[in-house]
């Protein structure tokens, strides 16, 4: 015969002290684990969404980056006639080559940082597609002109528009700003790629290549291509995965530091938890032994009190869930990236992060309540009932 639940929640209502400590300790844990668990998703989220299912990316084999990479001009010119690729509707291939450098700025807050600075032609709009002009206008090509992503422009100092920022040799006209879907192209500045591979003494080619596939052709058949060709030591690599990829490592870091430190304070956390049911028991253990002598199983004891240990612990998740949320949308960068640039991202809370954070507060406790539990279960009926 199993307890009824009033049981508990009166037992709940009657400890509020303790019942509020251990539920304290609880959703401290799950709101710092859903935190990080945020930053890890945000940085990842800024990387997934950028590029295309159906755009190939062709890089130099073995580089890191866009910024290590290289594609000649010769190589670059026979890529793009294949049949692979795509056509505009004025018959010209979809194909993006673009030149990548880092400068460094200062940030608001007068922190260094790096930006990515992206030479690219105006097929890049239509090529990469999802970029849209939020103010002010598009570069004009053939002009010291750029446009700045919507991102670092409210991070970096001197990114308004009207404003000139100085890139290696010559000073350019902020004209306009552009979002790309929450992509890691809003953490960078974009102008006319001719005119940027002279000023940065880029000829014969350019760090990186994006083309548009056509309907039902494989980047795995363009790349096996690419490989037959001795002369060419490039790679084609869907555009989706390339940038996915790059977020791998630190992202990878961010969730195992998430892990580590909800380990750590999960396990003061359970301790926590379990002094607070040891106290309850010894609180409770004339009422423990009056339970048996009416007939309550040893069973019916251990999984009351592990449910009330478990209820407390799902209060303590929602709690924490709820003190994390205004952390959502909280914008933030980082430059420990494959490309030594600063990528702006922001904190993302999803329904995923919310489950795992639930889940976890359930094990801390069922951690907490089962030897107590088990304790409470084992009270011999005789001695619980001289108990005062």
């Amino acid at each position: 015969m199993a307890l009824p639940l009033s049981y508990n929640v009166r037992n709940v209502k009657n400890r509020w002290q303790v019942t509020l400590l251990a539920i304290s300790g609880i959703a401290l844990v799950v709101a710092v684990f859903t935190v990080l668990m945020a930053m890890s998703e945000g940085f990842a989220t800024a990387l997934r969404s950028t590029g295309r299912a159906d755009n190939a990316m062709i890089v130099q084999r073995g580089s890191a980056s866009e910024l290590t990479s290289w594609v000649p001009l010769d190589q670059r010119q026979m890529i793009v006639v294949r049949d692979e690729v795509a056509r505009a509707a004025d018959g010209a291939p979809l194909a993006s080559p673009e030149d990548v450098v880092v400068t460094m700025k200062a940030k608001k807050d007068g922190e260094p940082t790096n930006i990515s600075v992206r030479g690219v032609t105006p097929r890049a709009f239509e090529v990469r597609s999802g970029i849209k002009i939020l103010q002010g206008r598009n570069f004009t090509p053939g002009l010291y002109e750029v446009v700045v992503g919507d991102k670092i422009a409210g991070r970096v100092q001197g990114l308004e528009i009207g404003s000139s920022v100085k890139l290696q040799k010559h000073d350019w006209k902020v004209v306009g700003v552009f979002s790309s879907q929450g992509g890691a192209f809003e953490s960078e500045i974009w102008g006319d790629e001719e005119v940027m591979g002279v000023d940065f003494g880029r000829s014969g080619g350019s760090n990186a290549l994006s083309v548009r596939l056509k309907p039902g052709a494989d980047v795995a058949s363009l790349d096996r291509w690419i490989r037959s060709n001795p002369q060419m030591q490039l790679q084609a690599v869907s555009e989706k995965k390339y940038y996915d990829d790059q977020a791998g490592p630190l992202a990878k870091v961010l969730r195992i530091l998430a892990t580590f430190v909800a380990v750590i304070m999960g396990i003061g956390a359970v301790f926590g938890a379990m002094n607070t049911m040891y106290a309850i028991v010894a609180a409770r253990t004339r009422e423990i032994g009056t339970l048996r002598a009416l007939g309550f199983s040893r069973r019916a004891i251990l999984v009351s009190f592990v449910m009330e240990s478990v209820t407390l612990a799902l209060f303590g998740g929602a709690i924490g869930c709820l003190l994390a949320f205004p952390m959502n949308g909280y914008s933030t960068g980082t430059g420990q990236t494959q490309s030594f640039s600063e990528i702006a991202f922001a904190f993302r809370i999803t329904p995923p992060i919310v489950g795992v954070a639930i889940a976890f507060a359930v094990v801390m406790g069922v951690i907490g309540g089962l030897l107590p539990a088990v304790r409470a279960a084992r009270l011999p009926i005789t001695s619980a009932l001289r108990e005062a």
